[in-house]
């Protein structure tokens, strides 16, 4: 339920603060008085489009709040966690911020979010119903989405659309395949040449390290030579060599230690020195014995080099490249090889998801079938309480080409006089018999869905569209019978229908400073029936205007 609601800067109004009630929430005003102006701030709350043109003019931006009080709902609650939103006291702030520039920043219990997770929360919050929604009746893909709302069929639709899809892909892939086919007979020989040169040069992961290390080797065997004989001869050869004085020092060490042990502990580092040293000298003598000239090696190894080299200019930048372009063609070349075996067993899987998705779809089908004749019954009763008595309502099927919403199209037909032949929406219903119709789908659609705790809130904008009279009284009963589960907000200019209000407010514009603002003020007594009487007698209130509406409330009641 909506408690509270704030907009700043937004379109012409400057600022207004507004608190609602339970049940019946009424606003009216003239004729371009701004009234319309509620419903769009609920829209932005909800996740709808922000533009730059909902900014007032002269201000950097517009901002919109409202103060919801949440229902009872398990996965409400699983999605406010699950985004790390956290209500206070049962109750959810949400804002909307427009910039100048057209650009919107959003937010839930403080914290910044996406307007998809809005539109999501939305679904929980309330709805929002205008005239745009009467001509989305008009469109027989927006009628199946009113019959699978009222069939509760959101399960096995997405079964439905899950089978397609997997249906689809296979579907694509053995297109795929067919139109394929030739272009891939012609790169046939190419790939077969590719895979045979590739392999035969039996490429090996880190090869070309390997042979650049010993190509460096024998490329520079005397120079290796010189370094390391001379490295050894002074380690170990030279009457002065470095183990020989290190013995010398050792020995004096050792003289030394026996006369004042305080130098034994640096008599003992010089060991693990001359044990490293030794290792030095004793690798270098046998890297000396296996160091030789081996120009035949170092042909093999250029030649070896050269044949990698002329595969990388071609192939890739690196054996490894090589090595993945050698099996990215041999998976080409199998799948061109057997394609009769794989065209099958694409056929195959296709023969298996088609018979999947038919089920599905067959399933989706009968659950809307049975729910359309509940809905057909419930919208001639409800059309029959808003004045339209007598009028048929039927919801016929047809096959439709396979798609994620089934394999249904789905089509609402009316005769609104008795003795007519049902039609489409669109070549018999009035704006005001659609307004009515509309009326009578969003409330079958809405009472069985009424949750625990606070109630959503549902808003009507343009709902009295092309009616008057007793069709409005008739309509403003429903409305008011509808708000007994619901938390109903409608922007009428109907006195008949604004008699019904448990709260009703006016919307006025006013000129402050030179500026135009739209103001909203809550009615109570003699303002509300003053403001009936001008809705029945124009801006000029006559005392039987007044006696009228005094009725019209009295009678409401």
């Amino acid at each position: 339920m909506l408690v509270e609601l704030m907009v700043d800067n937004f379109a012409v109004v400057e600022r207004i603060r507004v608190r609602f009630g339970a049940g019946l929430n009424l606003l009216t005003g003239e004729t371009g008085s701004g009234k319309s102006i509620v419903v769009d701030s609920l829209g932005l709350l909800f996740g709808g489009r922000a533009a730059a043109d909902m900014v007032r003019t002269g201000a950097e931006r517009a901002r919109v709040a409202g103060i919801f009080d949440l229902p009872s709902s398990k996965p409400l609650t699983a999605l406010l966690e699950s985004n790390g939103i956290a209500p206070e006291d049962g109750e959810l702030l949400i804002e909307r911020e427009v910039l100048a520039n057209g650009k919107s920043r959003a937010f839930a219990g403080g914290r910044p979010v996406t307007a998809a997770l809005l539109r999501d929360l939305a679904g929980f919050l309330g709805d929002i119903h205008g005239q745009h929604d009467q001509q989305r009746l008009f469109s027989s893909e927006n009628q199946l989405e009113v019959l699978d709302e009222f069939a509760k069929a959101t399960d096995a639709r997405e079964r439905t659309a899950a089978a397609y899809r997997a249906w689809r892909t296979v579907a694509r892939d053995l297109e795929s395949l067919e139109k394929g086919d030739q272009e891939k007979l012609q790169l046939l020989d190419l790939w077969r040449f590719q895979k045979k040169e590739i392999e035969a040069a039996d490429l090996k992961p880190g090869e070309e390290a390997s042979l650049d290390q010993e190509r460096r080797v024998l490329a520079n065997v005397t120079k290796l030579q010189e370094n390391a004989a001379a490295a050894y001869e002074a380690l170990y050869e030279a009457p002065d060599a470095v183990l020989t004085r290190l013995a010398q020092v050792r020995r004096k060490l050792d003289e030394l230690a026996r006369l004042d042990p305080s130098l034994e502990e640096s008599r003992t580092s010089l060991d693990p020195v001359a044990s490293a040293l030794n290792e030095v000298a004793s690798t270098l003598s046998h890297y000396l014995a296996g160091l030789e000239a081996d120009p035949a090696r170092l042909d093999k190894i250029e030649s070896r080099i050269a044949a990698i080299e002329k595969l990388r200019r071609k192939y890739g930048a690196s054996v490894e490249e090589i090595l993945a372009f050698l099996a990215d063609v041999t998976t080409k070349l199998d799948a061109v090889e057997n394609v009769d075996a794989h065209r099958e067993r694409l056929k195959k899987e296709q023969a298996k998801l088609a018979a999947a998705y038919e089920t599905e779809a067959t399933a989706l089908s009968q659950l809307r079938r049975a729910a359309a004749s509940k809905l057909e019954k419930k919208v001639q009763k409800e059309l029959a309480e808003l004045a339209m008595a007598g009028t048929v309502f039927r919801i016929t099927f047809a096959p439709a080409p396979w798609s994620e919403t089934g394999s249904d199209a789905v089509v609402f037909l009316i005769a609104p006089n008795t003795g007519e032949e049902p039609k489409p929406l669109e070549k018999i219903a009035s704006g005001g018999e659609l307004s009515r119709l509309a009326l009578a789908l969003k409330t079958c659609g809405e009472e069985p869905r009424s949750t625990k705790g606070s109630p959503r809130v549902l808003v009507f904008d343009e709902v009295d569209t092309g009616i008057g009279g007793a069709t409005a009284e008739a309509v403003g009963r429903r409305l008011k019978r509808l708000s007994a589960a619901n938390q109903v907000l409608c922007v009428t200019h109907l006195a008949q229908i604004a008699s019904f209000a448990d709260a009703h407010y006016r919307v006025e514009k006013r000129e402050v400073k030179g500026r135009t603002s739209a103001e909203i003020e809550e009615l109570i007594g003699d303002n509300r029936t003053r403001e009936i009487g001008r809705m029945l007698s124009g801006q000029r209130v006559t005392d039987e205007a007044l006696r009228h509406a005094e009725k019209l409330i009295k009678t409401s009641r």
